[in-house]
């Protein structure tokens, strides 16, 4: 069972305006962020709660079985640049961590078998915890 995740609609609204745009190449990364949005729980942007991944969100997190911890923004994909700290929200890992609060864990598989599983372990930055809210 995957765990609640907690979602702005401002962030819905613009993630399903990437996702009309989508070119049927992308439709498995389509079909995954649509599956996470229609179970998320919606909130008012200045509702959020603190402790939420939310778009534009300094995320550090780890894989379970490694001890490495990685910090990333989670981004829009118009927004990625090649600095190696963002995290696209279409990759499978990004998907994954939007809405999920600090301490939960998700576990999705690998298109190759097996699975992965990433804990959220804190966030450095939140845009709605600063007041950043159209961002």
């Amino acid at each position: 069972m995957k765990p609640s995740i907690v979602v702005s609609w401002l962030d819905l609204e613009r993630l399903e305006r990437i996702l009309d745009r989508l070119p049927a190449a992308q439709a498995n990364a389509r079909d995954a962020l649509l599956g996470e949005l229609e179970r998320a729980d919606m909130v008012e942007p200045w509702d959020m709660p603190p402790d939420v991944v939310t778009m534009n969100s300094r995320v550090r997190f780890r894989f379970v079985g490694s001890d490495e911890e990685v910090t990333m923004t989670l981004s829009y994909p118009k927004d990625m640049h090649d600095s190696g700290e963002q995290l696209s929200v279409l990759t499978p890992v990004g998907t994954a961590l939007l809405g999920l609060r600090i301490g939960a864990s998700i576990s999705w598989e690998r298109p190759g078998g097996g699975t992965f599983e990433a804990i959220v372990l804190d966030i450095d930055y939140q845009p709605e915890r600063a007041g950043e809210l159209h961002r």
